[in-house]
């Protein structure tokens, strides 16, 4: 289960049909065709260290000369920070854990010192570290109980700014850190309960998101000098407003909102004179702005129908700014150089994972530094994702992302499993997955749906679920199974059902609830009990408790609707073979949640199978680790699954 943040929302829900081919009836032209057609060639399969050998990447920071790129990647099994010469050139590590995930945070802007954060075995109590030139390591946030967030540098890089709940671990206070001696004071005690979202390049101003529901929030600013909070965002019909940035000047906040609408559009409220203009929409979501280092550019994100459409343009004139166009995926997480010349960015796919490029603005070449799909897999061995829509039981339409594997025909049924995203809130969206490619290229069809109460399809869909959870939501995966059933090249009695976190959640939900649907569940840290997992919310969400309460419900005044909808206290229904997977250091939905419904489920005489990794939390950080436990899925839907 994720922290409430503002939730993405997409536009319009259009039915996506599939054109079929046309017969052909000549019987000599069909004879000429099936000749000039090339034999296809057999898909072939790929173990899951195969896919696991794929490196996965992200972030990048410029060095000062603009010659050296910056990023996070797992080549050595678990993340740590690289460097790369941004002409191309072998990748050089830069920290060297083996226990602990590292992600870069960026380069010093006057020297080729980085910043990084960690954490320990996957508790989330992460940590900032600065690498020093000579490459030792120093804790710039020391201590055994607190967390530590980046919050971004001065901008001409004489100190940076660090959130920690460490007086409280309740609230998150602002500090500014000295570039060179690593000295710091505090900017801001926290004890509001929101969390800071945005600095001003001054240092006067600070913006806060304040979370009321998960469907509806507050943008508030602060006033450095003269120590005043206002409150900048009032309305009175549910609507969600999250601030992004400050413009480069410091006069104008822009932030997200979609008041008075279905989706989000960016707005700008002026510091001065308290003005709001409109800056930007689209058709969906827009997911926020951010500026470059320079100012020069701003850089916004559309949550397009489960892709994600990017848009530069020129800070100052508002134009858009012409971007390379690259096969094979979407481009993501664009950074630009200090001078503004180079922009570094990811090209992901359905096919291929995140690769990063360069490109150039003064010669307009783009230059591809990595190649992170192993060179063991042909991507025409795997598929392409569809955007498909189904209509639910109440006749809501419900969109999804569906994969069919190879070779799926009438005459050669395959195994499906519905897979549900984390959440409350998330959404399925297109891009690369190790996890549903492995599933897909071993016969299976995946249909990751996007339940009603997923965001990126606007608020009314969003809010869908409140207070319904194991109800409707759960309805959806159900009809689901429809869907799948109804293609005519899948097995109505071979489809299953699995997901994370909230997603896991659901799928004990079926499984007690509806246990006549799913021919297997695979679990993965999912919620079983919702009084002890609300219980037991860290102290660092203090900011999104309530929002959590009013959509899930209060453990004290909602008990008796948390027990009815939460699966370990209707464990004795389950009859469907389960598989769980649980991090030991998960700090969201914690381990005695997997130990319950586990023993509960084997109470029925019911195979369940437990893994549990020591040294993760919530999510698998570590390649070993995701090598075991998809290994450990595939061995256990091909058991219950495959004839």
């Amino acid at each position: 289960m994720r922290p409430y943040r503002h939730a993405v929302r997409l536009s319009a829900l259009v039915l996506l049909v599939s054109a079929a081919f046309a017969p052909v009836h000549a019987a000599g032209t069909a004879a000429k065709l099936e000749k000039a057609q090339p034999a296809k060639k057999a898909t072939k399969r790929y173990t899951i260290e195969q896919f696991m050998a794929t490196t996965s990447m992200s972030g990048a920071s410029f060095s000062k000369d603009e010659k050296q790129i910056l990023f996070s990647s797992n080549e050595s099994g678990i993340f740590n920070a690289y460097t790369m010469p941004v002409g191309g050139g072998a990748p050089r590590a830069l920290t060297a854990s083996t226990t602990d995930s590292t992600y870069a945070l960026g380069y010093f802007y006057d020297d080729d010192r980085i910043l990084f954060t960690r954490d320990q075995g996957g508790n989330e109590r992460n940590h900032i570290y600065v690498r020093e030139l000579d490459g030792t390591e120093k804790d710039l946030t020391p201590g055994e109980k607190h967390k530590a967030s980046f919050a971004g540098w001065r901008p001409d890089g004489s100190g940076f700014y660090v959130v920690t709940n460490e007086r409280d671990p309740k609230f998150f206070d602002v500090y500014l850190y000295d570039a060179k001696t690593y000295a710091r004071r505090m900017v801001y005690q926290n004890e509001s309960g929101m969390n800071v979202s945005a600095i001003s390049r001054d240092g006067n101003w600070l913006a806060f998101d304040k979370p009321n529901t998960t469907s509806d929030s507050d943008v508030y600013l602060y006033n450095l000098q003269t120590r005043e909070m206002k409150h900048i965002t009032p309305h009175k019909e549910t609507a969600s407003y999250s601030a992004a940035t400050f413009d480069p000047e410091s006069k104008r906040l822009l932030f997200t909102t979609n008041d008075g609408a279905e989706f989000e559009r960016i707005l700008g409220y002026e510091l001065a004179s308290g003005a709001t203009v409109e800056v930007e929409k689209a058709d969906w979501d827009l997911m926020g702005t951010s500026y470059s280092r320079n100012g020069q550019h701003r850089v916004s994100l559309v949550n397009r129908d489960g892709s994600t459409d990017v848009r530069v343009y020129e800070a100052a004139s508002g134009k858009a700014v012409a971007l390379p166009k690259l096969p094979g995926g979407e481009m993501r997480g664009v950074t630009f150089s200090p001078s503004g010349k180079l922009m570094a960015f990811y090209v992901n796919g359905d096919r291929s994972p995140s690769n990063l490029y360069v490109h150039d603005f003064r010669s307009g070449k783009t230059s591809r530094l990595t190649r992170s799909l192993s060179r063991e897999i042909d991507p025409d061995d795997l598929v392409e994702a569809q955007v498909v829509r189904f209509r639910s039981f109440d006749g809501t339409v419900v969109p999804s992302i569906f994969y069919k594997p190879k070779g799926a025909s009438p005459n050669a049924k395959v195994p499906a499993v519905v897979y549900v995203h984390g959440g409350p809130g998330g959404q399925t969206r297109r891009g690369y997955s190790a996890q549903i490619q492995y599933l897909v290229n071993h016969g299976y069809a995946v249909l990751g749906i996007n339940n009603r109460g997923s965001s990126g399809y606007g608020k009314t869909f969003h809010r869908a679920d409140d207070r319904k959870h194991g109800r409707e939501p759960l309805w959806d995966c159900v009809e689901a199974k429809t869907w799948l059933a109804s293609q005519g090249y899948i097995d109505p009695e071979r489809i299953g059902i699995m997901g994370g976190s909230y997603g896991g959640y659901m799928t004990l939900a079926a499984l007690a609830f509806r246990p006549e649907t799913f021919k297997v569940g695979v679990n993965i840290f999912g919620v079983s009990n919702w009084v002890r997992t609300l219980e037991s919310i860290p102290p660092y969400w203090e900011a999104q408790r309530k929002a959590l309460y009013d959509e899930i419900g209060d453990p004290v005044k909602d008990k008796d609707l948390l027990v009815a909808t939460s699966p370990l206290f209707h464990a004795h229904h389950i009859r469907t073979p389960l598989i769980v997977i649980q991090g030991a250091n998960d700090p969201r939905v914690i381990k005695p949640e997997s130990d319950e419904i586990v023993e509960a489920a084997r109470k029925n005489q019911v195979e369940v199978e437990y893994v549990v990794f020591p040294d993760e939390g919530h999510g698998f950080s570590k390649k070993k680790n995701q090598i075991e436990a998809n290994a450990r899925i595939l061995a256990f839907l091909d058991k219950h699954l495959k004839p």
